[in-house]
């Protein structure tokens, strides 16, 4: 009822009778035609709207504020123009003012409403009422902006009003601190729901959804309402950097107003102040901290070195007989565990919660499970290496199709030197699932040598001969004892095999020494060493030869 009361108000206020200018003229001009033409629309829709209730009132109710939005574009157009009579203008801007006084008033009074219904509503139907309010405080900060024109047209009629301009700049102030102060509220309560919703059970979520829901309306409206509020401010000249700061932190939208040299100051100074704060309250705590955190560090570091070597000592011992590799790993191993445990503890003492983060290394690590197959293969295959030995550092070995000497081995490869002293890594995946010829694994080899000599050589010689160069090399054994026997009989050759055992370290120099020799003693004695040779006979038949000579 009290809407109807202002909007009769407005209708009265606008009654040309009351005016003393001469009608006739008035209606000379076609804008003071429409003029009337909306007062007696606005006139017949106020009689209408007295019989009316519910969503007809409210449409009836839309229609005169169109109709009175119409009007005021007639009456700036109006005051643009000098043709028209100043006194009439006054007169209709004063109702004007008078018009919108009331409305702020009703307005005023019915958001008090809106709010005792909003703390009063259940939860199922806060979020109407909420909306309800919204709408309300939206058109309240409309007419503020109607207020401030009905101003500056008195202003340009010759009558202005600084006193109520200043009431008006006051006003529009507190609502913006007002705005400001309650987004930053609703924001923390937001804040507050979303943590409270990630850790309810499931019980729970349905009650704090809705509160959820609920403070994400607030936000959003006082949103909205700070950027109409900061939209108006900047026309009556109030600064509002702080309000668009505020604005953006919120929203993070980049606007034109983040180009304005004091928003972009003030936006600095606020980061400044917050930093500066944070570390005057926080910095002594932080130092402390660190300096922990650091001692710590340094403490378990001491303590790996330690460890390594209280490790080293227990399985290097010969009742343990650990290979080299074996040992590397427990001595590797253990210093790691010991630095990854202090890391543990250093960095719970600067305050983060382990348990998340052994919780995401478990996850991790299923992850990279299956991503790393490949990877956990070779880690596999050398834990198998490890137990069971097949060869050691040093050790001469044929593995993954490489030859050469084991320089280095971990968990995941095999480093091998080869005779041409190149470096090769091998996956241990590969070594472990194809033969391991570990060629200097035991201490005596046996050298296999196979000497040719040519079917007219005296077998018993050669025999001796043989004999004679493996018994005087210093480097053979005499047990076990050489063999020296006539093994084939081949296409070319008579063949002996001569294998003498020697020392592992031995072997090559026993193969070129007693191969160099054989050849020397074999000239010298006129021992022949054949080379593959084979005789081709050729038959000529008679008419061929006839044919020839003819």
């Amino acid at each position: 009822m009290r809407f109807l009361v202002l909007i009769l108000l407005l209708v009265s206020s606008l009654s040309f009778a009351e005016s003393k200018t001469d009608t006739s003229k008035q209606t000379v001009n076609p804008k003071v035609e429409q003029l009337l033409q909306l007062n007696s629309e606005i006139v017949t829709l106020s009689k209408e709207s007295t019989t009316l209730t519910g969503s007809s009132l409210d449409v009836v109710r839309l229609q005169i504020l169109n109709k009175n939005n119409e009007l005021r574009d007639i009456l700036a157009s109006m005051i643009k123009s000098s043709d028209i009579d100043k006194k009439l203008l006054l007169t209709q801007v004063d109702k004007q003012v008078v018009f919108v006084r009331e409305a702020n008033k009703f307005l005023d009074e019915k958001l008090t409403r809106d709010q005792e219904v909003l703390d009063k509503a259940k939860d199922a139907d806060k979020i109407i009422a909420l909306k309800t309010m919204a709408e309300t405080r939206q058109f309240s900060t409309s007419i503020l902006k109607e207020e401030w024109q009905n101003y500056q047209w008195l202003e340009k009629l010759g009558e202005p009003a600084p006193q109520a301009v200043k009431e008006l700049i006051n006003k529009i102030e507190h609502r913006l601190a007002f705005t400001s102060t309650s987004l930053t509220f609703d924001s923390q309560a937001l804040d507050v729901a979303n943590k409270q919703l990630k850790s309810a059970s499931e019980s729970e979520k349905s009650t704090l959804q809705l509160s959820q829901i609920l403070a994400q309306r607030q936000v959003d409206n006082d949103t909205t309402n700070l950027e109409n509020l900061i939209e108006i401010a900047d026309t009556v000249g109030i600064d509002t950097a702080e309000y668009k700061k505020q604005l953006f932190e919120q929203t993070g939208n980049v606007t034109d107003d983040l180009l304005n040299s004091k928003v972009i100051w003030s936006i600095a100074s606020g980061w400044t102040t917050d930093l500066k704060d944070w570390l005057l309250s926080n910095l002594p705590q932080m130092l402390f901290k660190v300096f922990i955190f650091v001692l710590i560090i340094f403490a378990f570091k001491t303590l790996k070195n330690i460890v390594r070597k209280m490790v080293k000592r227990a399985v290097s011992t010969k009742n343990l007989n650990m290979s080299i590799l074996m040992q590397e790993f427990f001595i590797s191993m253990s210093g790691k565990a010991v630095f990854a445990i202090g890391l543990l503890i250093a960095l719970s003492q600067i305050g983060l919660n382990l348990a998340p983060i052994l919780t995401g290394f478990g996850v991790a690590g299923i992850i990279v499970g299956f991503a790393l197959q490949d990877t956990l293969s070779n880690f596999a295959a050398g834990m198998m290496l490890l137990i069971y030995r097949p060869f050691d550092v040093g050790d001469l070995v044929e593995a993954g199709g490489i030859t050469g000497k084991v320089s280095h081995m971990s968990l995941v490869n095999t480093t091998i030197k080869t005779f041409s002293n190149e470096m090769l890594m091998i996956p241990n995946s590969k070594i472990w699932g194809d033969i391991i010829k570990n060629v200097t694994h035991e201490k005596v080899r046996r050298v296999d040598m196979i000497f040719g000599i040519g079917y007219s050589d005296d077998i018993e010689k050669t025999e001796r001969v043989l004999n004679d160069i493996v018994s005087e090399h210093p480097a053979v054994l005499r047990s076990p004892e050489p063999t020296i026997k006539l093994h084939t009989l081949n296409s070319s050759s008579v063949d002996f095999i001569v294998r003498p055992w020697v020392k592992t370290d031995d072997y090559w120099d026993v193969y070129w020494d007693i191969t160099r020799e054989v050849k020397m003693r074999f000239d010298r004695e006129g021992i022949s060493i054949p080379f593959p040779q084979q005789d081709v006979h050729l038959h000529m038949v008679e008419k061929a030869i006839e044919s020839n000579n003819a």
